[in-house]
This record gives C-alpha cells, structure tokens and sequence, in this order.
C-alpha cells in the first residue's frame, strides 16, 4: 500500500529561488490529502500531475499567508471544472469567515459542499478516522494559533506465503480472509492455521508534519517514533536568536528534535529566503541525526 509524500512547496513566508510557499500532498493507498497551501499551490499541483478534484481532505496549520492563501484559489478552480465530490477542510476556526467573506463579496456560490472542521491549538485531536488510517493535530508554538498534524496507518495485514498457498491450491477468494488471520479449511476438511501460510503483517507507518514553531517540548509525544517527520528549519543555528525571536526552528534544533523523539527519518523545509544554497541547513543537521534530507520540491519521499 503505497504511503508517500509530495513537496509541493518549501519556501517560508517570500517565495524565492524558485521554492514557493508551503504546501504538500500525501498519498496513502491512492488517497490524496492536502498539507496547507500557500501561493501557488494549485500551479504546484498542475505541475506534478496531480488533479485537485482527487482531494477530499484539507488541512491548513495556521493563519499565515504562506500557509493558506493559495486555499480561496484552489476550492475556487475545483467548482469552475465541475466538482461534485464534498470537501472537508480543517482548520483554525476563522479560516471558515475568511473563506465566506470571499464568496460572498465575489457574489460566488460554490456548487459542491464544504465542510469546515475547526481544529484545536491547545490539544491533540483526531480529525479523520478510517479502517486503514487516522489523522490527528496536534499544538505547535507559533506566533499565532498553530498545528501540526500526524498521518497513523492501522494494523496491515499479514503476507501470504506464495509457495504453501500453492502447494494446496488455495483459491484466491480465500487469500483476504487467510491474511486478516482466519484459518482455511480445505475441500476435505483439514484446518491449515492461518499462521502457517502467511508471513507477519508489516510494521505500521506513521508521517508526522510540524509546520511552523519554536523548538518547544510540547509536541515531542505527539511526533513520539515517526517512521518520517517534516519539520520547519527555518534558519542555520547562527541565527538561533533570530529563530526565537520569530517562533521558529533551526535545521540543528530540528535534528535534536527528531532525536529526542526517536524519529526514524527527518525532512527539512520551510527555508528562509536567505538562503539561496541549502546544503549547509542539511549539513547542519546531519551533525546531529544523520537520518536526514532536504525536502525538494516535485519529489516523493516514502514513508
């Protein structure tokens, strides 16, 4: 089952040497959820093959322009081809007044129906839950109300063992149930555990994203063993006090937070303008959790 995600933007607030504002899509077994969507996003989205009437889901960290204003853009194209599917877009709670007052003051009734979740700053929640995958926010500390969110995959079946389903020509009808642990009797009434024929399932994987805060313990449980974490590096160390002044991250404090939390893998993003050349926000944080990449714009990254 295919569990992956695509940058679509990495910039912080100016869109500069061709990054633009953040925004992600992740794919979990062919259903395609939206991580915020600065400036651009929709262009993003066009550019990598990616139709926008295949999200059902929206989820926007907060209230930043660099974090949401390609959002009036993109719900807006969805109606003019011809959308009929509902949208479900989580949020702070005034991004619902932002989004009616657009409509109403450019006279636009949008043909299919929005469905506004309003998140929570102060505690963790779930947001979406379906048989295979939950999707929880959780606080980050911003200048203004912020969340992260975490992408949960459920328990995976088991794998069948080709070679012993063979031998006892098992028919394929049977192969769901043997994988979900349901043991298979055959034609003359012999009981083969399901045990027997199948391998263990496969771990679980998790995606966590922190988008934009200042190094803080709060949000360390919540981000707690992530298969992969996306986490803002705004700024190199030597800006550290540049870093707290705006509540945002260093490459090095994100690498000491994806350590602490024992993340398998670390993302970077959300890079200043400053920085033409990333090599040294990865270098930086490679000295502490080696584990670690650059998000690049039009690239996949499994989790």
């Amino acid at each position: 089952m295919r569990f992956e995600v695509l940058i679509l933007g990495n910039s912080s607030a100016t869109p500069m040497f061709e990054r633009h504002p953040t925004s992600q899509v992740v794919n979990y077994n062919e259903q395609l959820f939206l991580i915020d969507c600065g400036e651009g996003t929709q262009m993003q989205l066009s550019k990598y093959g990616i139709k926008s009437n295949r999200i059902d889901h929206i989820f926007i960290s907060h209230l930043h322009g660099d974090h949401y204003l390609g959002l009036v853009g993109l719900v807006s194209s969805m109606h003019l081809v011809g959308r009929k599917a509902d949208l479900h877009i989580y949020g702070p709670a005034p991004l619902q007044e932002i989004l009616e007052l657009h409509f109403k003051y450019s006279e636009t009734v949008i043909r299919y129906k929005i469905i506004f979740h309003q998140t929570n700053p102060d505690q963790e929640e779930v947001l979406f839950e379906s048989r295979m995958l939950t999707v929880r926010s959780f606080p980050l500390i911003h200048r203004i109300p912020c969340t992260g969110f975490r992408f949960d995959e459920g328990k995976r079946a088991a794998t069948l063992i080709p070679e012993k389903v063979e031998a006892l020509n098992i028919p394929k009808v049977y192969f769901a149930a043997i994988k979900k642990g349901l043991d298979y009797v055959d034609p003359q009434g012999k009981v083969f555990a399901a045990s027997e024929l199948t391998l263990p399932p496969p771990a679980s994987r998790s995606y966590a994203y922190c988008s934009d805060t200042v190094r803080h313990g709060i949000y360390l449980s919540s981000i707690e063993g992530a298969d992969l974490l996306y986490h803002e590096s705004t700024f190199l160390h030597e800006m550290v006090d540049r870093a707290k002044e705006t509540f945002h991250t260093t490459s090095m404090e994100a690498a000491e937070i994806a350590k602490e939390a024992n993340v398998k893998k670390l993302l970077l993003g959300h890079y200043s303008a400053r920085y033409r050349t990333l090599q040294p926000l990865l270098d930086e944080a490679q000295l502490v959790f080696p584990n670690t990449e650059l998000s690049v714009e039009g690239k996949w990254f499994l989790v």
